[in-house]
């Protein structure tokens, strides 16, 4: 069984969208059984799932036991997947949640403040020696600071090749329980989970895959959050 994290200091990062959508792709892709944990005190994958008609994938909702005896009981049970939304700031249960992952999914719109803000996951990643990827999330079509924040992101760990463009099919979609993938969208939202869950699912694995941009170094001098700055300062 393999857990995925998805794990943002940053409110508004598109992580409890796109932990649903990857479970629900994941499922679609056979990588199943998948069950879903929230961790967010705000509830909203969780409430996201109460809207949802179809059974799968699973919800549970976290016990008194704690997470590890939760995950244990899910593997006992032959959950494939398990993926857990958690809540937008650091706290004591986002460094359980991320101890207890096999990959951690860090979601960050192309803004300065989104960016600054990844610092805090990453930091938190690296003293858990946890494995890390950047999801570029909400992004306009041929903006500048896009490329700018995934060269920024690239510094810091492997950038998922699938760039999650702004739409309104991802807000609509969400509202009754359902993702991009199942309702009648003609854009090319379903086409970038796709390609999201195929990076992340060939990281599980251990496969060898190719991120939009590789880390220049596995060693650094400068913080995450001024080598994001220097990037970015003066971009707008």
């Amino acid at each position: 069984m393999h857990v995925i994290a998805f794990a943002s200091q940053k409110g508004g990062s598109g992580k409890t969208t796109l932990a649903g959508h990857i479970a629900v792709e994941a499922e679609h892709q056979e990588a199943g059984p998948v069950a879903l944990i929230d961790t967010d005190p705000q509830g909203s994958l969780s409430q996201w799932w109460n809207a949802r008609e179809a059974e799968r994938p699973f919800f549970v909702r976290p016990s008194h036991n704690g997470l590890k005896a939760d995950l244990a009981r899910l593997k006992e049970g032959g959950v494939e997947l398990v993926i857990i939304d958690t809540p937008p700031a650091i706290t004591k249960t986002i460094a359980e949640v991320i101890a207890l992952s096999d990959l951690v999914v860090i979601p960050t719109r192309p803004s300065p403040h989104d960016l600054r803000a990844a610092g805090a996951s990453v930091r938190l990643c690296e003293e858990l020696g946890k494995p890390l990827v950047f999801a570029v999330n909400g992004a306009s079509p041929r903006a500048r600071i896009t490329t700018e924040a995934v060269i920024a992101l690239s510094q810091h760990g492997p950038v998922a090749p699938s760039v999650i463009h702004q739409r309104i099919d991802f807000a609509s979609s969400m509202i009754d329980g359902r993702t991009v993938m199942e309702i009648a969208s003609q854009t090319k939202s379903a086409d970038e989970i796709f390609e999201l869950w195929s990076f992340l699912e060939n990281r599980l694995k251990g496969r060898e895959t190719s991120p939009l941009l590789s880390p220049v170094a596995s060693t650094r001098d400068s913080s995450v959050d001024s080598a994001i700055g220097n990037i970015l300062r003066g971009a707008a």
